[in-house]
């Protein structure tokens, strides 16, 4: 399975089958991501292989240990050591074709952003939009349609 960024200077391949992901809702991972959850997995470092970009990558760490690699070019998070361990830290949205994994595990729920529940009345499109001016007028909206 390969991987990359969002500009492709950053690339690997994983071989071998592709653990489950788990979704992390700390505040951490959603500032680093920009988003509700980081989305991610853990492979064996034995079965991770850079392609290419290692020197486009940026790292960003906290003193409890928090680290956050990113393409330098894109900003994209790409994969990373897990400290003292054998095991590469993998965003799930890097992988080209993930189609036998899934979410199993959500960690961090107590501190999930609120405005993350997903109610029943949301409006959900399987593409995007008509038009931006119809997603606009549905965001404004409390009960949408698009």
């Amino acid at each position: 399975m390969k991987g990359e960024c969002l500009c492709g200077e950053v690339a690997f391949e994983i071989e071998g089958e592709l653990p489950n992901f788990y979704q992390c809702h700390c505040s951490l991972c959603r500032k680093a991501t920009g988003s509700s959850a980081n989305a991610a997995t853990f492979v064996e470092w034995n079965n991770f292989r850079w392609l290419s970009g290692q020197s486009s990558i940026r790292s960003f760490q906290k003193p409890t240990g928090y680290r956050s690699d990113f393409c330098s070019a894109c900003g994209s998070p790409v994969p990373n050591k897990l400290r003292n361990t054998d095991l590469i830290w993998v965003p799930a949205g890097l992988l080209d074709e993930a189609t036998e994994s899934q979410i199993s595990v959500h960690l961090h729920l107590s501190s999930a952003a609120t405005w993350a529940q997903e109610p029943d009345r949301c409006v959900q499109l399987v593409g995007g939009p008509d038009s931006l001016e119809s997603l606009n007028k549905a965001l404004k909206s409390s009960c949408c349609s698009i």
